[in-house]
């Protein structure tokens, strides 16, 4: 079975020298929040929107949209860390610098 770019697959372009690191950040970000949405969406299948405060098939149609914007916060936020090795591959890919990493600092301490 050959699985190479048909008719009906677009083949994926790969990232440009010229495009700016702002660009690929952007691009491996909406990467992370689309892979973090596909997780969560699960979780908010099984609500029940009939509690007092639900709002039927109302809420039913906007849940899709509230779950890609909790994933656009978590990804933006630093997410699990798929948009920064994303980012790394895009980079290596465009033939740029490596881009500084923007993940928010680490909490941990470090051991004495």
């Amino acid at each position: 079975m050959n699985i190479a770019a048909t008719p009906h697959t677009p083949a994926l372009a790969a990232p440009r020298a010229s495009q700016s690191p702002a660009a690929l950040r952007r691009a491996a970000q909406d990467f992370e929040a689309q892979a973090l949405a596909a997780m969560l969406q699960p979780m908010f299948q099984g609500l029940d929107s009939k509690a007092p405060f639900g709002g039927g098939p109302a809420e039913d149609q906007w849940r899709p949209m509230l779950v890609d914007a909790i994933a656009k916060d978590l990804a933006k936020a630093g997410g699990l860390g798929i948009g920064e090795a994303v980012l790394r591959e895009l980079t290596r890919l465009a033939g740029a610098p490596p881009a500084e990493s923007s993940s928010p600092p680490s909490t941990e301490r470090p051991t004495p």
